[in-house]
Formats: structure tokens, C-alpha cells, sequence
């Protein structure tokens, strides 16, 4: 499967500053966006920083960071309704719909956990949203990451609210969607098979990436 060069690389180092380093953030750190997002760009730099020496050579431990802090604060269902052309996902049947949920965090997962091993100690300001959220269904959060060594990456991130927290589920980097991405992507699948076809060759993508 192609991946996009540009998700593959700075995507891939922005996506690594939205996992926590502790899981249970509080209430009134999920009810607000900005916090939310500050919160766990602050715990995951911290943990990077700590494992710095073994994320080149223990993979592992990315995938595990990865399963473990980035998919409670996103919204898979959301991303995955997203990526595959309506009229499909309308036709696909409930087994295919969680077989594809779970073949997509798994793909997520081992794409972006590797953008770990580039970590060379960069920080995440985030600017505060205009307007008032407590009236909002979704919200877009900027940012910019910021890097002794490299250029400044200017990051969007997409929340919707989920009851009272709020929830990942799009990000762009310097204007290209990481669902956008996706979608295409998996569009020119569709385009000459089905959402069967599409589910093999996830299932041969994320076999050859363990």
C-alpha cells in the first residue's frame, strides 16, 4: 500500500506529541480542547525523553505507547466513517465496517508510532480557540512544533465533542489532512475492487509491518 511521503515524515513526528503518558486525564482536562491536547503533548515529550535511547532499536515499545496512549483520546469509529466513500461504507456490512475499524487503528498505529524514533526533543505550543466551546459539536485546534534542529511545523488538529470530553479525530499537517490522505488513498482501491479487497490488503499492508 502507498503511503504518502509527507505523513510518513512530518505527520508522523506531530502525531507522536498527541499520546499520554497516563490515560486518565481528568474531566476538566477533556472538556477543553486546547487542555486536552496541551496535557498530552506535555506527558508524551516527557516520555519520549525518557525512553530516548531505545526507540530506535525497540520498536516495541513505540507500538505499545502507541496502542496504549493514542487511541482512547481519538475517535476511530469517526475516523474510520470518514476515510471510505459513503455510498461504500453505507453498503458494507456490520462484520466488514468493525473489520475495517480494526484493521485501520492497526494500520494508524504502526504508520505513525514510527515517527517515535525521530523524536530529537521538539515542543508543542497550542493557540487558543476563538470563541466559546461550550456551544461547540467540533472544534479545530492550531499549533505549531517547534525544533532546535528543524524547521517549525505548523500543525491543525480536528476534535469533536463526545458527550462532555472531546475527541481526535482529524489532523493536518502544514494543510494536508490526515484523513484526506487516508481517503484517497483508499479510494483508488475501491475504485478497481471492493470493500473485501480493501480489507485484504490491509490485512497484507499491516502483515508485512509487524
Amino acid at each position: 500500500m502507498r503511503i504518502h511521503k509527507l505523513v510518513l515524515g512530518t505527520a508522523l513526528i506531530a502525531c507522536v506529541l498527541l499520546i499520554s503518558f497516563s490515560v486518565n486525564a481528568g474531566g476538566a482536562v477533556q472538556s477543553n480542547p486546547v487542555a486536552l491536547l496541551q496535557y498530552i503533548a506535555d506527558n508524551m515529550i516527557s516520555q519520549l525523553k525518557a525512553n530516548k535511547a531505545s526507540l530506535k532499536t525497540k520498536p516495541q515499545i513505540v507500538y505499545s505507547l502507541a496502542n496504549r496512549y493514542v487511541v482512547p483520546y481519538a475517535d476511530i469509529a469517526e475516523m474510520s466513517r470518514r476515510v471510505i466513500p459513503p455510498r461504500v461504507w453505507a453498503s458494507a456490512t456490520s462484520a466488514e465496517r468493525a473489520q475495517f475499524q480494526s484493521k485501520f487503528t492497526r494500520l494508524l498505529v504502526r504508520t505513525y508510532a514510527s515517527a517515535l524514533t525521530e523524536f530529537q526533543d521538539q515542543s508543542v505550543k497550542f493557540y487558543p480557540v476563538r470563541g466559546n466551546t461550550a456551544g461547540m459539536s467540533t472544534v479545530v485546534v492550531n499549533s505549531v512544533i517547534e525544533s532546535p534542529t528543524r524547521q517549525s511545523i505548523q500543525m491543525t488538529y480536528r476534535l469533536l465533542r463526545k458527550g462532555s470530553a472531546w475527541r481526535l479525530y482529524d489532523m493536518s499537517v502544514e494543510g494536508v489532512s490526515l484523513i484526506e490522505s487516508f481517503r484517497s488513498q483508499f479510494a483508488d482501491i475501491l475504485a478497481q475492487g471492493n470493500m473485501e479487497q480493501l480489507l485484504n490488503q490491509l490485512g497484507r499492508h499491516n502483515a508485512g509491518n509487524r
